[in-house]
């Protein structure tokens, strides 16, 4: 990063001097109700602003947009509390530098929670495994107790994902005997679940 020779400074200077003069009025005039001053503000200050975030969030730039517009609600909330008689610039910064500070709290809580889980994944799956195993075991205890005429159906349609028309192909069942099979199998495996509790 250059800076700018001392002898450029004043010209620096004058640059910020003007934009803060220009800035204050426009703030100023829409503190008083002037719509279109207080509209130029914000442009303005979005000139000043997106550039800001951009170099401090290089890594999320996509949360550029929604910080800047977070900071501008705030300033407008905030609109009433600035002193007239001081510089605005740093008003505005000020609350720009707390929003960015709560986005990158916020980021670093999220961030925090999605740690890699790479040592655990293979406990997870072992445990995954072991609970649809045991879950499948006692799926087919309960399909057992049911007559071949309620589990068949439940067990082609609901567990195998075949269609009626091919559970009763299978089953040897009409279309509408696989369907009120599968209704009243699993009416019947609720009924045993409830009582088992």
């Amino acid at each position: 990063m250059s800076f700018p020779e001392p002898m450029d400074r004043p010209r620096l200077n004058r640059v910020n001097d003007g934009r803060e003069a220009q800035l204050r009025e426009l703030l100023v005039a829409g503190q008083r109700g002037d719509a279109a001053a207080y509209a130029g503000f914000l442009r303005e200050t979005v000139s000043l602003l997106r550039p800001f975030f951009r170099r401090r969030l290089a890594h999320y730039l996509d949360d550029v947009e929604d910080l800047l517009q977070e900071t501008l609600l705030a300033m407008h909330n905030k609109r009433a509390t600035y002193d007239p008689d001081q510089p605005v610039m740093p008003w505005m910064y000020a609350i720009a530098r707390y929003k960015l500070v709560d986005l990158l709290r916020a980021r670093a809580g999220r961030e925090a929670l999605h740690d890699p889980l790479d040592e655990d994944l293979e406990e997870l799956a072992s445990e995954a495994g072991a609970a649809a195993q045991e879950a499948r075991r006692d799926l087919a205890v309960l399909l057992a107790e049911l007559p071949d005429r309620q589990r068949l159906p439940i067990q082609y349609v609901k567990i195998e994902g075949l269609s009626v028309a091919e559970a009763a192909q299978r089953t040897g069942l009409s279309v509408s005997a696989v369907k009120i099979g599968v209704h009243r199998g699993l009416k019947l495996l609720a009924a045993k679940l409830r009582e088992s509790r």
